[in-house]
Parts: structure tokens; sequence; C-alpha cells
């Protein structure tokens, strides 16, 4: 059926109950209280809602999806490599060999970051990148930086949108250990929860780097990719709060081999 005789249908059928419902409750012996207003109303907003999941589908149309994924994943590239470099410049001198070595694993890091990265990817995935990222880090900052994993209640088959992980973990660093004038964790929890799969990412709280660009901006990128894979299924929070900035995501248990 064409769309448009749909919408036509669907509009027609809401004036009808309108209409319906208007006689149906009103007193006998009262007049009808305009009803051709009621009905216009009844399609009218049906046609409104109709509408908006029109221009919610084609806002989500595979292609657009796909370029929009693209265009979120491309732009997390450039400051991981400036931050990452930077890593490995560090101990260039003073550790030429480690050095060395630190240049493969970011070598083997972009492999999967220059990827399409169109697909889930298994958290057992995710969490080896995040180990990589911050073996760089631990060049930068030592025992400044101190890790904190609690995954051991979560399964490692669960698909999550590739990428996710590693800019929070970034940003933790960023904002949270290195304005610290002492040794500072980060704190990465990971669980199932029924259903769905809840991780939890915290780091020491500075107030004045709390609302910084970079940090929402990361955020705000990370809550649209997963809009993008899971739609309303998924979601981000955050909170600041006794000291710690907390990002936590929950999104549906989706095993690797399509069984849960």
């Amino acid at each position: 059926m064409p769309y448009g005789a749909a919408l036509a249908i669907v509009a027609a059928a809401s004036a009808s109950v309108t209409v319906l419902f208007q006689i149906l409750l009103n007193p006998p012996g009262l007049p009808l209280p305009a009803l051709p207003r009621a009905a216009v109303w009844g399609a009218g907003a049906a046609l409104a809602v109709l509408l908006y999941f029109d221009l919610r589908n084609r806002a989500f149309s595979p292609a657009v999806a796909e370029a929009r994924l693209m265009a979120l994943t491309a732009r997390i590239r450039p400051h991981f490599l400036f931050n990452s470099l930077n890593a490995v410049l560090g101990v260039i001198r003073s550790d030429p060999r480690r050095a060395e070595q630190a240049l493969e694993e970011l070598s083997d890091l972009f492999r999967v970051l220059m990827g399409e990265n169109k697909e889930l990817v298994t958290l057992k995935e995710e969490f080896a990148l995040c180990r990589q990222y911050l073996e760089l880090e631990h060049l930068r900052l030592g025992e400044r930086l101190r890790v904190v994993w609690d995954i051991d209640a979560c399964p490692t088959d669960a698909q999550v949108p590739p990428l996710m992980l590693q800019p929070l973990l970034e940003n933790a660093v960023y904002h949270g250990v290195e304005p610290a004038p002492q040794p500072a964790t980060v704190t990465l929890r990971a669980a199932r929860e029924g259903e769905e799969i809840r991780i939890e990412l915290s780091n020491p709280y500075h107030g004045e780097n709390a609302n910084h660009v970079g940090n929402r901006m990361a955020l705000d990128n990370i809550r649209e990719r997963l809009m993008l894979f899971y739609d309303l299924e998924a979601r981000l929070e955050t909170e600041a709060q006794d000291g710690l900035f907390r990002v936590a995501i929950r999104l549906p248990y989706r095993p690797s081999g399509g069984k849960a």
C-alpha cells in the first residue's frame, strides 16, 4: 500500500474513532459538541505522530546511519593518535626498546581504528583494545595511573559498539588522572544484570574539568553511536558524586553466538 494512502486511512480511522467517542460519551438529550472540530484534531494528531515516526525512520535508515557512524568513529582517531604518540615520545630517549614495542602496539591499535567499524564487536575485543591503550598511557604517567578491572561478572561474548570504552578511558586519564597531584585510580566495572549489560567507568572528579568541551564531545559521540546501534534500548548516564566522576552504560545483552 502506498505510504500516502496509509496516512489517509489512519487519519480517517482516527477521526472516526474521535466522533464515535464523542457520541458515546455525550449525555443523552444534549447537542453534540463540535464534532467536526474534534474529528479534525484527531486526524491531525494521528498525522503528526505518523510523520514523526516516518522522519525518525528515514533518519535512521541504513545508509544514513552508516554515514553518521563512520563520521563519529573518524572523529575519535586524531585525538587518540595525538595522545598515543605523545606517550611514545615520552620514553623514546630513556627506553628506546620500550618505545619500539609501544609503536608496534600503536600500529596494532590503529589497524583496529582504521577499520570500517560498522559491526558490533565482543567485549573481549573491546577490553583488549582498552588494555593496549592503557599500556601506552602507562608510558607517560607511570605509577600515577592505576587501573582497577572488575569485569569477572560480565560475559565477554557480549556484543558492543566498537571503540565504545577507549574514548571514555582517554577522558578518565585526561580529566581525572593527569590533573591529580597524587596517583589516581580509574575503575572499570562490567556485569550482566538480567538481559542487560551494565558498564561503569569512574575516575577522580575535578570540578573545573568536568564540563570540558572534549569531555562532553566524547560522551555525546558515544551516546549517538549507542542510538545508532541500539535505538532506545541503550543509554549512557553520568554523575559526579563523592569525588568521583562516573559514566554508566546499559545496553541489551546480545551474545556473539546469537543465543542468550
